[in-house]
């Protein structure tokens, strides 16, 4: 029996999670161990983490536990600081342990660098990391509370000014967040707003320099006119102290001073005897990914690969799983003694937000407008978050970012963001279920699936008794009617714009002029223009075509009533059930028209699609449930329904 081949991955960033689910999705003859090791026992989102720093999410938003993203695989977590690399010896220690390697993959990332400024690593605040967004989250709270009990103006006046050094990506998102939460604290501890100074500095002449000219203005002009942001450009900073900043032009009394002006590679590799190349130190790779040490691979901010100019990729998430994705694969090839693949990286594009509202993106060469770059930045994050943790973790980003957000919020998001127990709405959910079970049930008493019954239910049958559509001509028009009974349309409120004709009216049967019976309805036009009205020509030229297509879309309609009837009453699969509840509504109302006694139904369906099911419903298992499966799949690219785990929910 082969010893398994031993992958050891120093680094859960961004490259270090992304090699380890390669190494355990690709197969091979080889048997392969894969350990990843890291000194926090959870994986953050850095390029999420202004947001924390700023109070628009908690920590929990940006925070992914280790154990959650390698659940299903057979990648052991280890949870420990490397500090010393033996390559000779291939193995790799802490303080404590020793772990030896067949191969080693480097992804301890970068770091800020401080360009040796006097006094800046002792008084300035860093963001690099879950804890360094923490610390500048607490303080700027403390700087409010503070402020607001000082009665010196220069104090007061230096607790309210906050300074960012550095107008990139990290500079421009991090001055953003706080321009909207500052708003809050002012309100929140009796600060007047005008007292608040942000200001931004970087040595270059424009912020955003990596961006276009044009997106780098309409970044300038928002931070300066809607956010009220000082922008100080061509200033370099000369020193820091606990009281101010100095550049040169001039000192700025502040008791908050960011740094977010520069990286350096991790210092973990600074005893490494690999070469390092370029001012950030990085370690030099061949176009494989790999060192020197030809059993040692470097990816993401660590790795010195160049593109085909010699240039070094710039440190961005792209480049981090690209080149992980790529040194992973080149193991697995070496392994089953086959040539290895050159590691090319294309970047796609970029995007920045400048607070919660605002955003600018250069996507394959295309400048964005502002709200579509909003949606990219949400579309990437959840795209990334669902290709380590599944659904769970897209759920958990977009319930953190529209839900949870704990910033200002405008009006509408103020209410769609209260919560409610969903234990409130069961019964609801069981009355609706049971509505529409009932209404299956009576369709098949009725015939429905035996004969065909669709033409006289939509009011387009042939007979005279029958058809809704040219009794209703005879009794508006005051023509005498020749069939047993007619029905009078009194419409009582229309709303008509050609595409969208909404009419809410009064239904009276008439026999021989007398009325028997009249109900309120509600009924939906798509697409009445003239003569042409979309719905009826749907159902009389496709589902009623003839008496066999119409057979089908018949006992369609009594399956889907029933089968909502069960989702519903038992809570299984809720949301897609109130889905299709809405669809059966939708095609009533635009047919034959909804009656009042069934108007509930829709709100009843709207309610119902926000979790009902997982209080006092299936979905409370299933829905975890499907979330393992899903998991177990995508991580091993194998489909297997039960499995150690597979009924777990995970509590977070």
């Amino acid at each position: 029996m082969k010893v398994p081949k031993r992958v050891v991955i120093v680094g859960a960033g961004y490259a270090g999670i992304k090699a380890a689910l390669t190494l355990n999705k690709h197969k091979t003859k080889e048997d392969i161990e894969v350990v990843i090791i890291d000194k926090n026992h959870y994986h953050t989102l850095l390029t999420e983490i202004h947001e924390v720093a700023g109070n628009r999410v908690s920590e929990d938003a940006v925070r992914i536990p280790l154990n959650e993203i390698f659940k299903f695989t057979k990648v052991k977590v280890i949870n420990d600081e490397i500090t010393n690399f033996e390559f000779e010896k291939n193995k790799v220690s802490s303080e404590n342990h020793e772990y030896e390697y067949d191969y080693l993959i480097m992804a301890m990332g970068s770091m800020p660098n401080f360009f040796g400024i006097p006094g800046l690593k002792e008084h300035g605040f860093t963001l690099w990391s879950l804890n360094d967004a923490i610390k500048i989250r607490e303080h700027i709270r403390s700087c409010f509370i503070h402020a607001s009990q000082e009665k010196n103006e220069e104090k007061r006046r230096a607790l309210l000014t906050f300074v960012v050094s550095g107008a990139g990506f990290t500079g421009v998102e991090m001055v953003g967040e706080l321009a909207h939460w500052t708003k809050d604290l002012a309100r929140e501890y009796g600060v007047k707003k005008e007292e608040v100074r942000l200001v931004i500095i970087d040595m270059l002449p424009r912020i955003l320099n990596s961006l276009s000219e044009k997106n780098a203005q309409k970044a300038h002009k928002y931070m300066e006119k809607k956010l009220g942001i000082e922008i100080m450009l061509k200033t370099a900073v000369k020193e820091v102290t606990p009281e101010k900043i100095i550049t040169d032009k001039g000192p700025i009394d502040t008791r908050t001073v960011i740094w977010a002006a520069g990286i350096t590679a991790c210092e973990m590799n600074g005893d490494c005897d690999i070469e390092k190349v370029g001012r950030s130190n990085r370690l030099k790779v061949d176009r494989f990914c790999r060192t020197d040490h030809h059993n040692v691979y470097v990816v993401g901010d660590l790795s010195g690969l160049s593109d085909d100019q010699g240039r070094p990729y710039p440190a961005m998430v792209e480049n981090a799983l690209q080149t992980a994705e790529g040194a992973a694969k080149n193991i697995i090839r070496d392994i089953e003694g086959k040539e290895l693949k050159e590691v090319k990286v294309k970047l796609h594009g970029t995007m920045v937000s400048v607070g919660n509202y605002y955003a600018v993106s250069e996507i394959m060469g295309k400048i964005l407008p502002a709200w579509i770059s909003m949606i990219m930045k949400y579309l990437v994050n959840a795209h990334y978050l669902w290709e380590i943790t599944g659904f769970r973790g897209v759920g958990r980003y977009f319930y953190h970012e529209l839900l949870e957000r704990k910033q200002r919020k405008i009006f509408l998001e103020k209410h769609w963001s209260t919560r409610m127990q969903a234990w409130w709405i069961t019964l609801l959910r069981v009355f609706l279920g049971g509505m529409w079970l009932y209404e299956g049930i009576e369709k098949i008493k009725e015939g429905w699936l035996n004969s065909p019954k669709l033409a006289s239910f939509l009011g387009m049958a042939n007979d005279a008794v029958s058809s809704a559509t040219s009794a209703v001509t005879d009794a508006t028009t005051g023509a005498t009617p020749t069939s047993l009974f007619v029905r009078r349309i009194d419409e009582l409120f229309k709303f008509d714009i050609g595409i969208i004709n909404f009419i809410i009216g009064k239904e009276s049967r008439l026999v021989e002029g007398n009325a028997i019976s009249s109900e309120l309805f509600a009924k939906l036009d798509l697409l009445h223009i003239g003569d042409f009205n979309l719905m009826p020509w749907v159902l009389k030229n496709i589902v009623l075509a003839n008496d066999g297509i119409a057979m089908f879309f018949q006992v369609l309609v009594v399956v889907f009533e029933i089968l909502v009837g069960l989702m519903l009453i038992g809570g299984a699969l809720t949301f897609l059930g109130s889905l299709i509840s809405l669809g059966l509504l939708a095609m009533f109302i635009t047919s034959t028209g909804l009656y009042k006694s069934t108007w509930w139904m829709i709100f009843a369906s709207i309610a119902t699609m926000g979790g009902a099911g997982r209080a006092f419903g299936l979905d409370y298992y299933l829905i975890p449930y499907l979330a393992n499966v899903w998991d177990y799949f995508w991580k091993n690219r194998k489909l297997r329904l039960f499995f150690s785990g597979s009924l777990e929910r995970f509590e977070r």
